[in-house]
Parts: structure tokens; sequence; C-alpha cells
């Protein structure tokens, strides 16, 4: 139901922006002056049809399971249960709903999976009347606003700033959490491996942090001939010193032969070819080699 709402919502922005173009020739041909081009009057009326529309689907999406959660497990509050607990019967109350429970059912168990049913339909019941109802009303209101011939260049100009700046400030708010994020993994590593143990540590063998008893508390000396850096610096530098070998005869000589002998037919096609490759990561070609290992007996 999810997906299918979602390319509703695409495919009716699609034809609300052709809609509104259309209306803007309506008006150009009444001998008026439209107020921008055709397209914006376009891009007005597909921003009026999708976006509030999307911005219910996305709330609705992160804040609907919470709540469906919260319903159900109010009928255990009162019971004594750990928190740990009620997320293990939320969890069988959804597998028994959808007939994928092989364990014991209880009377509560089934319950709770019918009440589980029945919110979920509410649920997508009014969500559809709800985003249904907000595309009619943002449609209707962004079609008098074209018909008026009002300004439709500026407000679209504002919402792609607002978007660019929101997907600017979330790459930059997402390097910062991963950076706090490494820092403060990083401090919590380093109070257990001393940092001069990791850098001319001579072992690297991190499997031996996970083959202890999780009950017992944590002993540092059994990880001081564990987390080693010089292994990883050393297979660092000698795959980069295979590469290098690899790669600096043959990109010199590809270069010299495009910039120096090849013709004007094979550098139009082969130049674009080879910075396509250049810009792939090698993270890529190295994720296929390694697929191919699996499958290929």
């Amino acid at each position: 139901m999810n997906l299918v709402i979602f390319i509703f919502i695409v495919l009716l922005g699609f034809t609300s922006y052709y809609f509104g173009r259309k209306k803007a020739y309506s008006i150009q041909a009444t001998n008026t002056r439209l107020t921008a081009l055709p397209q914006f009057y376009g891009y007005y009326l597909a921003i009026w049809c999708a976006i509030p529309a999307f911005i219910i689907y996305s709330l609705w999406a992160i804040f609907e399971p919470s709540i469906v959660k919260l319903i159900i497990l109010s009928d255990y509050s009162n019971q004594g249960y750990l928190d740990d607990e009620l997320n293990l019967i939320y969890e069988k109350t959804k597998s028994l709903s959808r007939g994928q429970f092989s364990g014991e059912i209880t009377t509560y168990l089934e319950t709770s999976a019918e009440k589980y049913l029945n919110l979920r339909s509410i649920a997508q019941n009014s969500k559809v009347v709800l985003i249904l109802a907000i595309i009619i009303a943002s449609i209707v209101y962004g079609y008098k606003r074209i018909s008026s011939n009002n300004r439709t260049r500026e407000p679209v100009e504002k919402f792609l700033n607002a978007v660019l700046f929101t997907a600017s400030l979330a790459a930059i708010l997402t390097t910062i959490g991963i950076v706090f994020s490494l820092i403060f993994q990083t401090i919590d590593f380093f109070k257990v491996i001393p940092l001069f143990d990791f850098i001319f540590g001579t072992h690297w063998y991190p499997a031996k942090a996970f083959v202890r008893d999780a009950s017992e508390p944590l002993d540092p000396s059994m990880y001081s001939d564990t987390f080693g850096a010089v292994p990883i610096f050393a297979g660092t530098f000698f795959i980069a010193l295979i590469a290098m070998c690899v790669a600096i005869p043959i990109g010199l000589m590809s270069g010299i032969y495009l910039a120096e002998y090849a013709s004007t037919k094979v550098r139009q096609y082969a130049k674009p070819l080879i910075e396509i490759l250049a810009g792939i990561p090698t993270v890529v070609y190295g994720f296929f080699c390694s697929f191919n290992s699996w499958t290929i007996p």
C-alpha cells in the first residue's frame, strides 16, 4: 500500500506539471502577459500537488509504527513486564498477525494480534483519506493561484533553495555525526588498548575480542597482543605498491597515447570512457571482484 501511495503521488505530481504548463499556455493565448515562463507554472502546481502529500506521507510513516506499538503495549503496562519483554511481546504480536508465529499462542497474544490488524487497517485507510484530502486541497489552491496569473517563479526558486539548503545541511550534520561517533568510539577503544600497543603492535586478531564471556568483567590484558596496527599499515602499503606498479605504467602510457598519438575520433570516445571509469570508487571494483569469486565455481 505504501508503495502504491508513493507512486500515485509521483505520477500525480508529473501530471500536475503538464497540466499547469498547459494552463499557462491557455492564459497566454488570451493575450495576457505571463509572470514567468510556462514551465514555472507547471513546477508551481506540481510542488503544491506533491510536496504536502509527501510531508504527510513521511510523517505518517515515521510515527505510525510507534503509535501502534504504544497502543498495543498499553494492555500490558500494568503487568510488570520489563522493556525487553514488552518488545518481545510486540514482535510476537506482529508475527502472529502475519501468520508467521510458531510458538505458544495465548489468549492475550491472539487479542493483541487482532487489535494490531485492526489498528493497521484503520491507519492505512486514514492515511489514504488524509493524503487524498491534502492533494485535492493543495491542487485547488495551486490551480487558483496560477489561474489568477500570480507570480510563480519566485516561490519555485525559494522552494528549490530550501531543498538545496536542507540537502547541504543534512550532509554537514551527517558528517559531523560520523566524526563525533568515530571520536567517541576511538576514546572507548583506547581506554582498553594502549595507544603505543596499537601503533607498534605486530599482531592483528580482532576476532579474539569476541571470544569471551560477556558476563565477566573486561580484562584489558587479554587484548594486549590483539589490535596491532603494523600488519594493517604493512598490508595497505603493499597493496598500494602493487596497484601503483600496475596503474602508473598503464595510466601514463594511456595519457601519452590520448594526448599525442590518438586520432580525434578515438579521443572523442576513449577520454570520456576513461574519465567515467576513473570516477567509480575502487571499492566498487573490489566488490564486483569479490562477488565474482563467490559465484564462479
